[in-house]
């Protein structure tokens, strides 16, 4: 049987989504709304490593695609292509062959902003991160510097593929050392929190979030296998930590320095800018939409500051709601999909890093916040959820290409 080039156009764009990191219950609603505008009988199953996609003829024909395919990673820039590419098939600019063209095309552009670029970004993330910590300011300087030195790690992995497969325990694990051999210098830097800053890239709070969400969709298969890879990420990256203070506590005694906090509050509002300003280019968002993604960012994560009075749930739940009608606000205007704008939104709640703060709170005294960590994660996941509930993110989805894009 000859593939029609529709099928075959459905098929690359799953394959594309999935790549580049759609949850899964939002691939399946975006396929089917795309195959039902084209004429398209189909089903579409999505999990985190493979894909299978029927499709139905008037005879009673079948077509099946099934194939095992990586878990795919967040990639924003790739995402909105994607979706453009989408919208041309969709208003008849584009016939289904060129469309599958571009998209393979996707694949050997250069969506990423060049290595000083991503550097400065690696760094700018990490000591914004340790500043929002209330940490200090030798602190801040420390977790700027791990994070060049991870980006280093993180393009060897590139080329390395038995450093690919340990790099969240190895950047985990020299963060620690670094930090530890530093701090018997300088009195004022804070062990835990810095290393936290340093591999903030890597803590999966986004990850986790996005499997709980998958799981309220009732996308059970999918959103169960990305929470424990979620869970295992974090445990690779505490392991690290934990190898790390072990090999030093053969040497040195390790004792948390009793750290004055010495940045000024109004600090705050600039590394929280350049927080989202660093973590966007990780991601890969576009030029075109690096603004609103900072804003949507900003947004969310302030709206947790003044709700703080009504306490942790309230105001994550608050702050969510804020990231969702933010993103729904600026794919309108960008003509970008809303995933790209949500993303800065809900990891500025970092709810991961709270889990991380919780495990270090084992082995290190003297982390901040570290009392009744456990609730308080509890606190910020529920909020997250119960904000995406509430907001229609789940109901707007399913009415289709509205939720991932907007109409050109």
């Amino acid at each position: 049987m000859k593939v029609p080039d529709k099928y075959k156009f459905i098929v690359q764009l799953g394959k594309a989504l999935h790549t580049y990191g759609v949850p899964s219950y939002k691939s399946q609603i975006y396929l089917s709304e795309i195959a039902k505008k084209k004429g398209i009988k189909g089903s579409f199953m999505d999990t985190p490593t493979w894909i299978n996609y029927a499709f139905f003829e008037e005879d009673d024909h079948t077509y099946n695609h099934v194939e095992c395919v990586p878990p795919g990673e967040l990639n924003l820039g790739a995402l909105s292509r994607i979706v453009e590419i989408t919208n041309n098939v969709l208003n008849n600019k584009l016939s289904f062959v060129n469309a599958k063209v571009e998209i393979e095309k996707i694949k050997t552009e250069r969506l990423g902003y060049g290595k000083l670029i991503e550097l400065i970004a690696f760094m700018a993330s990490a000591g914004a991160f340790s500043v929002i910590l209330d940490a200090s300011w030798a602190s801040a300087a420390l977790a700027a510097f791990n994070g060049a030195v991870i980006y280093g790690i993180t393009l060897w992995s590139l080329k390395s593929r038995y450093i690919k497969t340990t790099l969240e325990s190895l950047v985990s694990f020299l963060a620690t050392i670094v930090t530890v051999i530093v701090a018997q210098f300088v009195a004022q830097i804070n062990i835990s929190m810095t290393i936290l800053a340093s591999i903030i890239v890597f803590i999966p709070g986004l990850s986790i979030t996005t499997a709980l969400e998958e799981i309220t969709s009732r996308s059970l298969v999918s959103g169960t296998a990305k929470l424990f890879d979620a869970l295992v990420s974090l445990f690779k990256q505490f392991f690290g930590v934990v190898l790390g203070l072990t090999v030093m506590s053969q040497f040195i005694d390790i004792v948390p320095n009793d750290v004055i906090r010495d940045v000024p509050e109004w600090v705050n509002y600039i590394a929280v800018t350049f927080l989202a300003l660093g973590l966007l280019p990780v991601f890969k968002v576009r030029p075109k939409d690096l603004i609103f993604g900072v804003i949507a960012g900003f947004a969310s994560y302030y709206t947790t500051v003044l709700m703080g009075f009504s306490g942790l749930m309230i105001s994550i739940f608050t702050g969510t709601i804020v990231a969702v009608l933010a993103s729904k606000l600026f794919g309108r205007i960008t003509k970008s999909p809303e995933l790209v704008f949500l993303v800065p939104g809900i990891i500025m709640l970092v709810p991961g890093s709270k889990a991380f703060i919780g495990l270090s709170s084992i082995l290190i005294t003297a982390a901040p916040g570290a009392t009744n960590t456990g609730e308080q994660i509890l606190y910020i996941f529920m909020g997250i959820i119960g904000g995406l509930i509430f907001s229609g993110s789940f109901i707007e989805s399913r009415k289709g290409v509205k939720h991932s894009s907007s109409k050109s």
